[in-house]
């Protein structure tokens, strides 16, 4: 088992620093606005394949998971060397290059002519990416380690928020303009904002000493992995995001197949997606604080039980409006699981390796979206949609156990 590591870098002094609550709250506003970047195109996106030429019904189902698979896929791999770079280099330098990447890659799919172009491009994306992990060590590394929850929660929320109007936007501006490429347009000029916001953050960076540079980037990493407390925790988030974004391809479609193929599906699709952000809006501070009291492991079980509790019923043909209400219920947990996870990684690591760490944690996020998708429009397109929603829940139980049995508990006692 890994004890917490003690601070030792220059840079965990900043922790006490006045300009904490500054880089938080900056920090949540740029978290808020890439989630709304984000979202904006997922309800859309399926709904664009045929105007690349994707006709089958089974067709848009397999197309829809893979192109949301390809991003995080690319970012497996690319996810721990920024992460790296971040503790050498500074962590607002990654944020500002994800966030200008992003944009670009973005704006560039409003003008794909073929699937084919579309993957080329959230493949480039993925090479680029890393912008949760570069902002969630960013926030790490400068808040006080008793206020990691409270911090990290709020991270969580704007993400949800930004994840609630999202969907909307993109929803809302695909039916008023008939139009499924404006929404990506859209999409890039709002990561050109957080790009500009993210100028503001203040950091204040200093390499630390105690990392050798001639241990490169595979020997830190080894040295991590055989840490007995940071793996388990680390394929919760692989387990976590997997069961959680399968059914991200299919809600639309599923939202479809229930009422048919009306003009504003794209907008009846998006509120669905939305019901889950708005939900967690009002759970994930509430998760967080308690996460610093109570401890993040129990707070991680908890979300996990109920995520699984409101998943199952999603596979059950009881109309649009128990869906929703399904999704928002889904929402009171799920948002709880990211936070605590990367609490308790924060909690493990050592400061000083904190980017290298929270860039592993991003791959096993990656991972998590990268076959989740994949999954999801498998099954929806082999068996059925409604049998992604009985799969994650599922999924999510067998992580309940796997937390109660692997997790540590040493990680999940709060600090004074």
């Amino acid at each position: 088992m890994l004890a917490p590591m003690t601070q030792t870098s220059d840079e965990s002094s900043n922790t006490d620093s006045p300009f904490w609550r500054r880089t938080l709250w900056t920090m949540v506003a740029v978290q808020f606005t890439m989630s709304v970047a984000f979202s904006i195109v997922q309800p859309v996106m399926p709904l664009f394949l045929p105007d690349l030429g994707v006709t089958s019904e089974s067709a848009v189902d397999m197309w829809a998971g893979v192109l949301a698979a390809s991003t995080s896929f690319v970012a497996i791999f690319t996810g721990p060397f920024w992460g790296h770079l971040s503790d050498r280099y500074g962590r607002k330098i990654m944020v500002l290059r994800s966030t200008l990447g992003i944009a670009i890659f973005t704006g560039l799919m409003g003008l794909a002519l073929s699937p084919w172009h579309m993957l080329a491009l959230r493949a480039g994306m993925g090479a680029l990416a890393g912008f949760s992990s570069a902002s969630v060590v960013m926030v790490a590394t400068q808040v006080p380690e008793k206020r990691m929850g409270y911090s990290l929660g709020w991270m969580s929320t704007g993400q949800l928020v930004g994840s609630l109007i999202g969907p909307l936007i993109g929803g809302a501006i695909a039916d008023i303009a008939g139009s499924y490429r404006l929404p990506f347009y859209t999409a890039g000029i709002i990561c050109l904002g957080a790009f500009f916001l993210t100028l503001l953050v203040p950091e204040r960076f200093t390499p630390p000493t105690e990392i050798s540079r001639k241990g490169g980037l595979i020997a830190n990493l080894s040295a991590l992995l055989r840490a007995g407390g940071l793996l388990p925790v680390i394929m919760v988030m692989v387990m976590a995001q997997f069961a959680t974004q399968a059914v991200g391809p299919v809600v639309t479609l599923f939202v479809r197949d229930m009422l048919g193929n009306r003009p504003d599906i794209a907008t009846l699709g998006g509120l669905a997606f939305a019901s889950t952000g708005l939900a967690g809006v009002l759970a994930v501070p509430f998760l967080g604080k308690r996460g610093d009291t109570l401890g993040y492991r129990k707070v991680l079980m908890l979300s996990l039980g109920g995520a699984a509790l409101f998943s199952a019923p999603q596979a059950l043909p009881l109309g649009y409006t128990a869906f929703v209400i399904e999704r928002f219920g889904l929402g009171l947990f799920v948002g709880g699981v990211l936070p605590a996870a990367n609490a308790l990684i924060g909690r493990l690591a050592n400061p000083a390796q904190r980017g290298l760490v929270f860039g592993m944690t991003s791959s096993a996020y990656f991972l998590g979206n990268t076959l989740g998708p994949l999954m999801g429009g498998s099954v929806a397109a082999t068996f059925g949609i409604n049998w992604v929603f009985a799969v994650t829940a599922t999924l999510l139980a067998m992580n309940l156990v796997w937390v109660f049995l692997k997790v540590p508990e040493l990680g999940d006692e709060p600090q004074g």
